[in-house]
């Protein structure tokens, strides 16, 4: 049987531990063949983000036509859009090609704090992709940038801020909870099905680079290999949790090292 094949498109990270390289080694874990287009190329470490050169959006347009025309995708992962033009082409791609899952995670700040997106790109993700997702994956930040509301701090907040998602044209919206508080990291998956609440432990690591792209990753990796969307986010986020709690081994850096993508490999 043919392996399934998932595409990221995003941006790059010279460390290696978030962007495209955290997208490819997310599938290569959770089992998917990983092809990409890039978006955006970064120079950044641990430590921070020293530089983002933008890619032409007709060269993204040619590496979407590239991929597509020749690899049967099962599922698409976007990540870093860093200017407006980038997402019109990537919402022109997704309509050229119809893949049957996307799974958008709105990326706007680096875990180092850095701003990684122009505010003219926040009403271009409401407008032109998240229609066009299966799922959203906003950590709470995010959320409320996309909405242009404050942070939700109790479960009540969340629950609106995830229907006011929903009502932007998605299929579902998952709201994470790792920028939240406790001992608990919650994560909430908001769909017609009604909501559903994610909980894992919340690990004491400052090594958690990467980890949203690592997660919507692996969350694609799991839609492209043929599983309900609850269980390819249920399976995604626990393998998330291990790569997490597994990161200290690594000792990679001098500021927010990488997750552990291939601890279950050791």
């Amino acid at each position: 049987m043919a392996i399934p094949i998932a595409v990221t498109i995003a941006g790059s990270d010279s460390s290696g531990g978030a962007g495209i390289q955290a997208d490819l080694k997310s599938f290569s874990a959770n089992g998917v063949y990983g092809a990409s287009v890039i978006t955006a190329l970064t120079a950044q470490n641990t430590l921070g983000v020293t530089g983002i050169h933008a890619v032409p959006a007709d060269f993204v347009t040619a590496q979407i036509d590239a991929v597509f025309s020749d690899l049967a995708v099962a599922a698409v992962k976007i990540g870093m859009v860093a200017q407006r033009p980038v997402i019109e082409a990537i919402a022109e791609g997704l309509a050229r090609w119809s893949p049957p899952n996307v799974v958008l995670d709105p990326v706007m700040v680096a875990t180092s704090g850095d701003r990684l997106i122009d505010d003219d790109c926040i009403d271009a993700l409401r407008t032109m992709l998240i229609p066009r997702a299966r799922v959203i994956t906003p950590n709470l930040p995010e959320a409320a940038a996309l909405l242009d509301d404050a942070m939700a701090e109790d479960q009540g907040a969340i629950e609106r801020q995830g229907a006011a998602l929903l009502a932007l044209g998605c299929e579902a919206v998952l709201i994470k909870g790792g920028h939240g508080v406790g001992p608990t990291s919650t994560d909430y998956l908001f769909s017609a099905a009604g909501p559903l609440v994610l909980m894992a432990p919340r690990i004491a690591t400052r090594n958690t680079h990467g980890t949203g792209c690592s997660l919507s990753s692996a969350i694609a990796a799991h839609l492209a290999r043929g599983e309900e969307l609850d269980l390819a986010v249920g399976h995604a986020k626990a393998w998330v949790s291990e790569a997490i709690a597994t990161a200290d081994r690594l000792e990679i850096g001098k500021g927010h090292g990488p997750i552990h993508h291939f601890h279950a490999f050791e």
